[in-house]
């Protein structure tokens, strides 16, 4: 399968260049930047420390995306959201590990998605989204009056959205356990004279600091005991071997959106 990676010069993009390098099944196709980048022109693989690939880097992405079967693209929300429309012109898969969307962001991608198919994910590992399922199991099982949840997350400094969008995708699996939404029942902010807590309530705890590749608990409190839930991702090479792997799934799929837990057969 031709994959075409965006965002190619950034942390994310080459570690994505180099698990296509590494997945039977997957080659590099085209890379993008955003125009001005003292990456363009260069040869991907040698950017990402993958080796020659002979793909140099390129700032036009629908030229880009011709000559690909699917689209890799942990980027920045608005540019997601282009991208979506531009892949769904070209009739490839698109592959979205990008966070912080807001939900006319999520509208615009969910409206493209009837054109090619789209996979997005807060997370594209395995070891999280398996989690989230076991959260969801578990909110369902223990009783919102009496059991309190808290969502706690850590990343490395550079991280610009907060909360993360694997302690959304978290969050989300607690409200679906629980039943009700996750918009209406969440605690994003703690400051000051709060009161007691609201029962029934989903609150969410962000850290940021060093180098952090991702690190995130459920944590279910009730009276006298407590269970906690935790995946520690050690390499952000996870990520982008899950994303391939959404990819070669994705490929002559039916037009909609989808998620890990349809890539992983576990939704």
């Amino acid at each position: 399968m031709r994959l075409a990676v965006v965002g190619a010069a950034g942390r994310m993009g080459q570690a994505l260049i180099q698990a296509i390098d590494a997945v039977d099944g997957a080659v590099l196709a085209a890379a993008v930047e955003r125009s001005g980048s003292d990456a363009i022109g260069r040869d991907a693989g040698e950017l990402a420390g993958a080796g020659h690939a002979g793909i140099a880097v390129t700032d036009d992405p629908v030229a880009a995306f011709s000559a690909a079967d699917g689209l890799l693209d942990f980027t920045a929300p608005a540019v997601s959201v282009d991208f979506s429309a531009l892949s769904a012109d070209a009739g490839i898969a698109h592959v979205i590990g990008t966070t912080g969307l807001n939900a006319a962001q999520d509208d615009a991608i969910r409206a493209n998605a009837a054109r090619t198919p789209i996979v997005k994910s807060g997370n594209m590992s395995l070891g999280v989204n398996l989690l989230a399922v076991l959260v969801q199991q578990a909110a369902k099982a223990l009783d919102a009056a009496d059991w309190d949840i808290e969502v706690v997350e850590m990343h490395h400094k550079h991280k610009v959205d907060a909360p993360s969008g694997t302690a959304y995708l978290l969050g989300e699996a607690a409200a679906r356990g629980r039943g009700v939404s996750l918009s209406d029942n969440s605690v994003r902010v703690r400051d000051g004279q709060t009161g007691p807590r609201p029962k029934g309530t989903i609150g969410f705890a962000t850290l940021r600091g060093g180098s952090v590749v991702g690190e995130h608990s459920v944590l279910l409190a009730g009276e006298g005991e407590m269970v906690e839930l935790t995946h520690r991702a050690l390499d952000r090479s996870i990520f982008a071997r899950g994303a391939v792997k959404a990819a070669l799934w994705a490929r002559g799929r039916d037009p909609g959106l989808y998620s890990m837990l349809d890539v992983l057969g576990i939704s």
